[in-house]
């Protein structure tokens, strides 16, 4: 590494050309990625709820549907409105109730669980059928123009909707969450750094590495709403200590090489690198640990940041030198005393009063970890929008006028006969919360024999293979009731046709609260267990990776009880990105002070007390920035944010960053401390350089020995 430190050192200024120009390339990739706007897209194909949607496409034209209220209309207009609607392009049909029997047929003939799908008071309910799938940008499209149509008189409903408003709002905020993000770090940086001139170059060359990583999406078939909305402020968060590293490696090899300033340089990006990858691979695993959820939304975020750090790491050796020496005389020009000085006192009173720090850790451990372990979760994707958005008020329009939280699809499989077509309705509308079945066979009877049902509507509900079934419910999705009747609905489907499935917004909310429940489980272990690798190799140890890690976790634990009680549910991704984030990202503030205690405890010879306070007032000043600068890139955007889900991660992100920093800086002395004759007896170079055998001056007992003998 150090020819290659010199050969940048030395080129500098085709180092800053050569990725000034990557940055044309990369901004172009960057404003071509795909953004999908629909989680539920990232559930796996094999699940039935999502292999229907694409037959529902196959068979019937058909991927996505929206319930649209109108209110205060005629018939007439009405029907001239379904029509206005049904020339929208890729809606693929309105299903009302001109579609099951003819308007000149009052409505009062309809049986009384029909009339009460369609109908209520002065208003009525149309279902709007797309020719695409939930989140495509023609589905979206297509709701939008349906609502420049239908104004102030009707209201959309359903995913395809939600999904609108999530797209229409998180593209209106993105830019913001960048300069909120941003503009904090900033300002922290200013107050920590010795010169006013740094902080804006450890941005410039962070801002590069963030489109390049950006950039570089492209060859992704999409990226989620949430990674594209994430991503630059986590990068930004987890790589600042590199910059920091290389800074503090230049100016002690400028000490040490004098005027020879690209010398130093060169030594430095050596140092560095050894320093940063070490740093990075606990960051680059706990994101990795998201490529095994099932729900792929985790590999869609854990690959973008794995991105993120591997160029963090590159631009850290290569344009942040370069763009170091070719300011450095801005940078010495405008030095200042920093903030945060080396805290010598601050350091030696918390060592000091260690035992502090282990009673109230105690004190905090059972309710932090009961806590953790119940929070609540929700996985109603509407319900992380605000509820002034057009879909969140049609969405409350349905469920208080019509009674309806939602409505699923039964998809039928080959033929079946009438009777046990009819038992099959029958039980479906048996079951708690379904308020009405709408097939073909619920609407034929005495009153209407089945020549008075439009052809229409029989290629809308039936193909060669199979047939479509609306069942109404009047339950909310993502509920303990209503994953009850979802299950309860595929046991009766799957009954008279195993082939056949129970589809739709709950259906894949049902499914996607199964699959987080595991993913969760094995994310945490896969975290845990990779990390605790990482430090085991790096100290050849036993003992120091289980305490970094159960610190962390403590921390961790710590940050997710406070929603438990604060009585605040969590979208269902964030205790999952947050656990192996945190762990990832904070656990390098231990290994920084442990880093220090190793090398006084074997290399410099100091007894415990030596090596602890040293390493504890050494390490301190670095962690407090690191944590500062992670909390200032999420916080700001915790606080500006409307889309829950985002507002929750950042949150956690800034506030688990400020309990992981603490716990460090006031726990960890005492845990080193307290388990010392453990870690030199379970820390491999230790056993073998036989520290346990120091005195208090930090020299061989036999050693002195032999000197008093001489």
């Amino acid at each position: 590494m150090l020819a290659l430190g010199k050969l940048i050192a030395k080129h500098k200024n085709l180092i800053l050309i050569f990725f000034v120009l990557l940055l044309i390339p990369c901004g172009i990739g960057y404003m071509h990625t795909r953004i999908n706007y629909d989680v539920l897209s990232y559930l796996p194909n094999s699940l039935d709820t999502v292999n229907g949607q694409d037959v529902m496409v196959d068979e019937f034209g058909m991927g996505a549907f929206s319930m649209v209220i109108v209110e205060g209309m005629s018939t007439k207009e009405t029907v001239k409105l379904e029509q206005e609607i049904e020339k929208v392009n890729h809606v693929a049909d309105v299903l009302w109730y001109d579609d099951l029997i003819d308007t000149s047929v009052p409505k009062e003939m309809l049986p009384e669980q029909i009339r009460n799908v369609f109908f209520n008071e002065d208003s009525t309910m149309m279902v709007v059928l797309f020719d695409e799938t939930t989140s495509t940008d023609n589905t979206m499209e297509a709701v939008a123009n349906i609502r420049k149509i239908v104004k102030d008189n009707a209201y959309i409903s359903g995913m395809s909707a939600v999904v609108t408003d999530i797209k229409d709002l998180v593209e209106s905020e993105m830019v913001i969450y960048v300069v909120i993000a941003v503009a904090l770090t900033l300002i922290l940086l200013l107050l920590i750094m010795d010169s006013f001139a740094i902080p804006f170059i450890f941005l410039i060359n962070i801002g590069m590495a963030v489109v390049y990583n950006m950039g570089s999406n492209m060859f992704m078939d999409d990226v989620s709403y949430l990674t594209q909305a994430l991503a630059a402020i986590m990068q930004l968060a987890c790589t600042m200590d590199y910059s920091i590293f290389l800074l503090d490696s230049y100016r002690e090899n400028k000490i040490k090489y004098g005027d020879d300033r690209n010398r130093a340089m060169a030594h430095a990006i050596s140092n560095t690198f050894t320093a940063v990858v070490a740093s990075s691979l606990t960051t680059v695993a706990g994101f990795a640990a998201l490529l095994v959820m099932t729900f792929q939304l985790g590999a869609n975020i854990g690959i973008v940041m794995m991105k993120g750090v591997i160029i963090g790491v590159i631009t850290c050796i290569t344009t942040l030198p370069a763009l170091i020496l070719t300011f450095e005389k801005l940078i010495d020009k405008t030095t200042h005393k920093p903030l945060l000085g080396e805290m010598r006192k601050t350091s030696a009173f918390i060592v000091k009063h260690r035992w502090v720090s282990v009673i109230i850790a105690l004190i905090i451990l059972v309710p932090a970890f009961i806590g953790s372990s119940n929070y609540k979760v929700y996985y109603n994707i509407a319900k992380s929008l605000p509820k002034d958005l057009p879909s969140s008020i049609a969405n409350d329009k349905l469920n208080d006028e019509y009674d309806m939280g939602c409505m699923h699809m039964a998809l039928l499989k080959g033929e079946m006969s009438t009777k046990d077509k009819n038992d099959m309705m029958n039980s479906m509308q048996d079951v708690d919360g379904v308020k009405a079945v709408l097939g073909i066979n619920s609407i034929v009877g005495p009153a209407i024999p089945s020549e008075m049902i439009p052809d229409s509507a029989k290629e809308m509900l039936k193909s060669d293979d199979y047939e479509i079934i609306f069942i109404s419910s009047d339950l909310k999705p993502a509920t303990d009731e209503m994953d009850i009747q979802v299950n309860s609905l595929s046991e009766i489907v799957k009954k008279y046709s195993k082939d056949s499935c129970v589809i739709g917004e709950a259906p894949l909310m049902t499914d996607l609260a199964r699959l987080s429940e595991r993913d969760h489980k094995l994310v945490n272990i896969l975290s845990i267990g990779a990390i605790f690798l990482i430090i085991m190799f790096t100290f050849k140890s036993i003992s120091l990776p289980a305490i970094l890690v159960a610190l962390i976790e403590l921390a961790i634990a710590i940050n997710m009880a406070i929603p438990y009680f604060m009585n605040q549910e969590l979208a269902f991704i964030a205790p999952t990105v947050i656990g192996t984030i945190q762990l990832g990202s904070t656990v390098d503030y231990a290994i920084l002070m442990t880093s220090y205690y190793y090398k006084n405890r074997l290399t410099r010879k100091m007894n415990k007390k030596e090596a602890i306070e040293n390493s504890h007032r050494m390490s301190m000043t670095s962690i407090l920035t690191s944590g500062l600068c992670f909390f200032g890139a999420t916080f700001g955007v915790s606080v500006y944010s409307n889309v829950d889900i985002i507002k929750q991660i950042c949150t956690l992100l800034a506030r688990g960053a400020v309990i992981s920093m603490i716990c460090v800086i006031v726990i960890l002395p005492a845990l080193l401390w307290i388990l010392d004759p453990i870690i030199i007896r379970t820390s491999l170079d230790m056993i073998k350089d036989k520290v346990a055998h120091r005195g208090k001056d930090g020299i061989k007992k036999e050693n002195v020995v032999n000197e008093a003998k001489v």
